[in-house]
């Protein structure tokens, strides 16, 4: 018996044929694409994994760096510190050595200070002793010792610089300072603070006080400025 071939029966096998070569397309493609990325991800986690391998260790050579830094950084501020301490020996060592060149009389110095005059007493009466009416040089000592107590970084007198070895005799009228003779009236310069010296030099019962008991005449004079010139010759 012969079957009849109808057109619905044609146009539903050409579909049926369609949508299985779709579907068969589609599978082959989606295996494909599964394929590649798979292993698209493979090497992506690959390169990650290099990746992070090397961030670690540029992270750690980036720490170790840090550290060094850091260390010589202390190192420097350490160096600083020490050389600062050198510094400051140093500018000491320098202050203390012209500090002791003015005190030896080696170097010129220039203030303000005081003038004290020490002259022999104008009345002399007959009968009496003229060496009670003379200055001596345990007069000048006691001004001297006292201006330097008072804080006078250096003195004179007559213009003679003191050093630390000077000596001061009366011989008669006249007063040798360092083999130097100077005849009365008795000039003592004296570069400090001249407030102080005088105030010093003027307290109740104090050298100026024993010195009129002595007869002998006293003045004094505030100056705004004294220079005086280095020692000559051996310390």
């Amino acid at each position: 018996m012969k079957m009849k071939v109808r057109g619905k029966h044609v146009v539903l096998s050409l579909v049926c044929l369609v949508l299985g070569f779709i579907l068969a397309f589609s599978y082959s493609l989606a295996s494909t694409e599964d394929s590649i990325q798979s292993k698209l991800t493979s090497g992506q986690y690959q390169k990650e994994d290099d990746l992070r391998d090397q961030l670690i260790a540029q992270q750690e050579k980036n720490s170790m760096i840090q550290k060094e830094l850091y260390d010589k950084q202390d190192r420097v501020v350490k160096i600083e510190q020490d050389l600062s301490k050198e510094k400051q020996i140093y500018f000491n060592l320098a202050e203390d050595a012209e500090k002791f060149r003015m005190y030896l009389g080696k170097t010129g110095v220039k203030g303000q200070g005081l003038k004290v005059t020490l002259s022999d007493a104008n009345y002399k009466p007959s009968g009496e002793n003229v060496n009670n009416y003379i200055v001596h040089e345990h007069h000048v000592f006691k001004v001297i010792n006292e201006l330097y107590i008072a804080g006078a970084s250096a003195v004179a007198i007559n213009g003679q610089r003191l050093k630390h070895n000077s000596y001061i005799v009366c011989e008669g009228p006249v007063i040798t300072v360092d083999g130097v003779q100077f005849p009365a009236p008795f000039e003592i310069t004296a570069i400090g603070d001249s407030e102080v010296l005088s105030a010093a030099l003027n307290i109740v019962g104090g050298v100026k006080d024993q010195l009129v008991n002595d007869n002998i005449v006293f003045t004094e004079e505030k100056k705004q400025e004294i220079i005086l010139e280095p020692t000559i010759g051996e310390s």
